[in-house]
């Protein structure tokens, strides 16, 4: 309740008048659409409903600013396979601002394990080597986690760049500045409270001898 929230590409607005229900009158909702159509149809959904705590801004989110505003939330369903330019609209969002030294550390143990024979991709051909060998995949289920620093799971990655970086540094790949870089970074991520860490996806597959 009374919260602001950002719905980025509200279509005909079924979640904006849940959004604007669950904020209350005490919150607000700010509806982002590029369809003329679809901005009337927010419109008339929310006089339907009575809800006045909606605006409806018709803008296009790659060539239009976005309203400015204190956000305690943004909304986003499927609004980037309809854009041109995902990134731009990313960094219009502010949503996960993005880590440039961590991301060259991702690229560096990523060629390091495949350079050592390795595959950081390997989930692709689990099903395909299991039943080759007579295993019949019960069930499949992908994860990929969103955390925050405050969350326990955030040790996860974070004590895997600590442990890799003096690796990284005994093969020559990277040098003491790189690392305090990379460090420097998480520390500053960790110190906000918008931070959001997105995990590599992890296949869980449940498998069958026959």
């Amino acid at each position: 309740m009374g919260k602001r929230v950002l719905d980025v590409g509200a279509g005909p607005g079924y979640a904006t008048v849940d959004l604007a229900e669950i904020v209350g009158l005490s919150g607000e909702v700010v509806a982002l659409e590029r369809s003329r159509n679809f901005a009337h149809a927010v419109e008339a959904a929310c006089r339907v409903r009575s809800l006045t705590n909606v605006k409806v801004h018709e803008i296009d989110l790659m060539t239009d600013d976005l309203p400015t505003a204190d956000y305690d939330f943004v909304w986003c369903r499927w609004v980037v396979s309809f854009v041109s330019d995902p990134g731009l609209l990313i960094r219009k969002l502010a949503f996960f601002p993005r880590l440039p030294m961590h991301e060259r550390f991702r690229e560096h143990v990523i060629a390091t394990w495949r350079e050592s024979g390795g595959e950081p991709d390997g989930a692709a051909r689990l099903p395909e080597l299991l039943a080759d060998n007579g295993f019949v995949i019960r069930s499949a289920r992908p994860h990929v986690f969103c955390l925050r620093p405050t969350d326990y799971m955030w040790q996860w990655p974070a004590t895997f760049i600590e442990t890799y970086l003096p690796r990284l540094i005994e093969m020559g790949r990277i040098n003491q500045k790189f690392a305090d870089d990379v460090r420097a970074d998480l520390v500053k991520a960790e110190a906000s409270s918008n931070t959001l860490m997105i995990t590599p996806l992890v296949m869980e597959i449940i498998a069958e001898k026959l």
